[in-house]
């Protein structure tokens, strides 16, 4: 049997069992001209398949893996703790040692609190801004993912003027999501005309200091300078997502390539070592207002689990080797830097962002930096690009609006082949969009 007919048969299977054959959507790879992975086993930067085929792995878990799949030292500590007892529900000695570490690299926070996924954890830290403020508004930008709370998957217009809190998925009340401003992200002027005039009634502002989920996009310096600014004045507070940039674009996460501190900030992916775990923490003062201290509740029977801790304490703990994002760096520069000139000196109507070791390839804009930028990307582009990679048995995050990224265990000949199997594919991108213009400008004459 064809080896993508068994990976069909395999999805058929779980599509009978399991709503639309997944347990988070992303992973259908839906319109992307090739069938689903269905993933058995990972080993350094390879995942393998089902049928033991291997892919040069850059979604990584979704950023989890920056050491790639099952590094010995992380499956020796989640092994040794697992033959110890995998959940107990009650406190234990790792959480602490996790907890300090992850404070010690992050100077806005003070005390933290573990919770098992990302959703978790900025569901929380807003439940908390707003018992802290005593106010009910939030307010989150056009095109950064926050996890499925309701109050979260929210849309709106793409200026002030026209904020229409519209829910982008079916099953939320529209009392849920009143309170929830949708604001255009890095329009500075714009948002800094709404803080003005309704910041006394936001408890807190939250973001992706450099979005991960529609793409690699930072946020400009002015637009974070202007954020803390505006709520400093007001007393709302500003919380960082960096469910996916904790610990992954810089030894102490996004918050340090910017000179303004958030008051609280949203981990996950790396801390928990490839296993379930995320926390938010930040100033003592607004943390002590978690029950059992104060009056805002918060529980989970998994949350720090021992397992997980462990792993991400294994995690954490080989970041710390000498030169270590400095060679992640250099692996990521061995990759991109070919492709982004490649693309400059051939005029190419696309572009890739990177920063650390995140990196995403856009077809059809020549410059990203917002959301209403990517409105105009070219999708069947991306589909065929996907398809090409997965063909020659590269794995990227299957969406153009997501990140990739780069781990210590990709080897420099991995990085290489990528690379070039990837300006192939620019190559005959622009051979095909050349043909394509010559063959207008042919129907025109005739």
């Amino acid at each position: 049997m064809d080896k993508r007919n068994r990976s069909e048969m395999v999805f058929e299977k779980l599509k009978e069992v399991i709503p639309g054959g997944v347990n988070s959507p992303g992973r259908a790879f839906r319109g992307l001209l090739t069938p689903p992975i269905i993933a058995k086993r990972g080993e350094g930067a390879l995942l393998y398949d089902e049928e033991e085929e291997s892919y040069i792995d850059y979604c990584s878990s979704w950023g989890s893996l920056i050491h790639g799949h099952a590094h010995p030292v992380i499956v020796e500590s989640a092994t040794k703790q697992l033959q110890a007892g995998s959940s107990f529900g009650m406190t234990t000695a790792i959480e602490e040692k996790l907890a300090r570490k992850i404070r010690d690299r992050i100077p806005s926070i003070d005390k933290i609190r573990f919770v098992s996924s990302g959703t978790e954890a900025t569901m929380s830290a807003i439940r908390l801004a707003r018992g802290f403020t005593g106010r009910d508004g939030i307010i989150k930008f056009k095109g950064h993912y926050h996890g499925h709370s309701d109050y979260l998957l929210v849309q709106a217009g793409s200026f002030v003027l026209d904020v229409n809190q519209t829910a982008t998925s079916k099953g939320i009340p529209q009392d849920f999501i009143r309170h929830t401003y949708v604001l255009p992200f890095n329009h500075t002027e714009a948002v800094r005309a709404f803080l003005r005039e309704k910041g006394k009634q936001i408890a807190c502002i939250i973001l992706e200091p450099i979005a991960g989920n529609m793409g690699v996009i930072p946020t400009s310096h002015e637009f974070m300078a202007m954020l803390r600014e505006e709520t400093e004045k007001n007393g709302t507070l500003l919380i960082f997502d960096e469910v996916i940039t904790g610990f992954r674009v810089s030894f102490r996460g996004a918050q340090s390539l910017y000179p303004e501190k958030p008051d609280l900030t949203c981990f996950g992916k790396i801390i928990g070592g490839g296993f379930p775990a995320a926390a938010f923490g930040g100033r003592e003062d607004i943390m002590n207002h978690l029950a059992p201290n104060g009056e805002v509740y918060q529980a989970g029977t998994l949350s720090g689990n021992p397992v997980a801790m462990e792993a991400g304490y294994a995690a954490l703990s080989l970041t710390e080797a000498d030169h270590f994002y400095e060679e992640l760096e250099r692996k990521t520069d061995l990759l991109t830097l070919p492709i982004i000139q490649y693309i400059k000196d051939n005029n190419l109507n696309a572009c890739l962002n990177r920063q650390g070791s995140m990196m995403t390839l856009f077809f059809g804009n020549k410059k990203v930096e917002s959301f209403d930028d990517i409105q105009s990307l070219d999708g069947p582009a991306f589909q065929k690009f996907f398809k090409f990679l997965v063909d020659k048995k590269i794995l990227i995050s299957p969406a153009q609006q997501e990140a990739s990224f780069i781990s210590m265990a990709h080897s420099d000949e991995q990085l290489v082949y990528t690379r070039e199997v990837i300006l192939e594919f620019l190559n005959l991108w622009k051979e095909d969009a050349l043909n394509q213009e010559m063959a207008c400008c042919a129907e025109m004459m005739s």
